[in-house]
C-alpha cells in the first residue's frame, strides 16, 4: 500500500480513516534519541514519522591513534575497549569522532577546510547508518519516515538521505497523506549564529505563499515547518548580550520570543489543521494560532532524551496529541 504520493490522491479506503504520527525534531546526531524516536513509533503503531530538521551533531571530538592499540582523547589514553566505549557515549550524546593520527590532527588544527571535510564524513556516515537502523526496525512495515533539514544542517545530507527509501525528503514539495497535504520547509529566521539554512523573513514568506498556493485544501494540511511561528508558546528562547550570553535578572534568565512573524502569518491566511515545529530547543509546548494547532516538542538530545509529540489526525480535525518524553 503507498500512502505518500506526491499530488495524488490516495482514494476512498483512506477517507476517514485517523492518521497516528508521531513527530519529533532536533535530534542532533544523538543516537539514543534516533532509536527511542524509531522504538516509539512502533510501540504506539504508528503511519507515519516525521523528523523536523536539525538532524546534524554540533561538534566533532578527534581520537588520535597512538598505535598498539592506545588511542588519546584529550589528552587521555584508552585502550581498544575503552576508546570502544568512549565512541558509543559520544554517538549517544550527539558528539562526533574521527580516528586520525597526531599529523593529521596537527594538520586539521591549522586547516578550517580539512575539519570541514571531516565533519561531513562523520555527518555523511551517520546518516548512513541511520538509514540502515531505520530500515532494519521497520522491515516489511509501510510506515514512511518523512525527514527534513533544519537551519544546522549542510544541504549535502539532502543527498545521503535521498539515498534510503524509506526515509521521505522533499523540501517545498507537496505530499499527499492518507488524504491530508503535507509538506516540510527547513529554513529559519535570522539568528545570531548564523546558522547554514537561514532567510530573511520576506525571502521566508515569498517561499512558503508559493508552496501554500498550490494547496487544494489547506485547512486539512500538515504543515512540517522548522522554526515555530512567533509569539506562541514554541519560540521562547533566553534573551541574549552582545556576547550571546544569556541575561539573567534576579536569579532568572530573561526570556524573549524568536520565532518567525512571516511563519505565523502563513499560518493565520491559511489555517492549516496542524502545525509541527522545533527549532527552539527549551520552549516545548503547544498553542493554537486562529483554528490551527500549533506544536514544538523540544529537545533535549544532549542528555539522551526524547521528547515527541503523538499526533491523532482525522479528516476535519485533531483528534488528539499526547507529549511524549523519556
Amino acid at each position: 500500500m503507498i500512502f505518500f504520493r506526491k499530488k495524488e490522491k490516495t482514494g476512498d479506503k483512506d477517507s476517514g480513516k485517523p492518521i497516528k504520527l508521531l513527530f519529533s525534531s532536533d535530534l542532533h546526531a544523538s543516537y539514543v534519541v534516533y532509536r527511542k524516536f524509531l522504538n516509539a513509533g512502533k510501540m504506539y503503531s504508528v503511519d507515519v514519522l516525521v523528523i523536523g530538521g536539525d538532524l546534524a551533531g554540533k561538534s566533532l571530538k578527534p581520537i588520535v591513534d597512538l598505535g598498539n592499540n592506545k588511542y588519546e582523547i584529550d589528552g587521555v589514553t584508552y585502550d581498544e575497549q575503552g576508546v570502544n566505549k568512549m565512541k558509543k557515549d559520544m554517538e549517544n550524546l550527539g558528539i562526533y569522532y574521527v580516528v586520525m593520527s597526531k599529523e593529521e590532527l596537527e594538520d586539521a588544527k591549522a586547516n578550517p577546510k580539512k575539519q570541514d571535510e571531516y565533519f561531513k564524513l562523520a555527518i555523511t556516515r551517520t546518516l548512513r547508518e541511520w538509514i540502515g537502523i531505520a530500515e532494519e526496525k521497520y522491515k516489511g512495515l509501510d510506515v514512511p519516515i518523512f525527514v527534513n533539514l533544519g537551519n544546522d544542517d549542510p544541504e549535502y545530507m539532502f543527498d545521503v538521505l535521498k539515498e534510503g527509501e524509506r526515509f521521505k525528503v522533499g523540501e517545498k514539495e507537496i505530499f499527499d497523506l492518507h488524504g491530508h497535504e503535507f509538506f516540510s520547509y527547513g529554513y529559519v529566521n535570522p539568528t545570531p549564529w548564523h546558522t547554514f539554512r537561514e532567510k530573511t523573513e520576506e525571502e521566508i514568506y515569498k517561499e512558503l505563499k508559493q508552496i501554500t498556493d498550490k494547496l487544494t485544501n489547506p485547512h486539512s494540511a500538515i504543515y512540517n515547518i522548522h522554526a515555530p511561528p512567533y509569539m506562541t508558546n514554541l519560540d521562547n528562547a533566553p534573551l541574549l548580550d552582545d556576547n550571546l550570553r544569556p541575561i539573567v535578572k534576579g536569579g532568572e534568565i530573561q526570556l524573549t520570543h524568536v520565532g518567525s512573524t512571516s511563519i505565523r502569518k502563513i499560518i493565520e491566511e491559511t489555517s492549516p489543521l496542524i502545525g509541527l515545529h522545533g527549532h527552539v530547543h527549551e520552549s516545548r509546548g503547544f498553542d493554537r494560532i486562529g483554528g490551527s494547532l500549533v506544536l514544538n516538542p523540544g529537545s533535549e538530545y544532549n542528555s539522551g532524551i526524547l521528547h515527541s509529540y503523538l499526533v491523532i489526525i482525522k479528516p476535519d480535525e485533531v483528534q488528539a496529541y499526547q507529549f511524549i518524553s523519556g
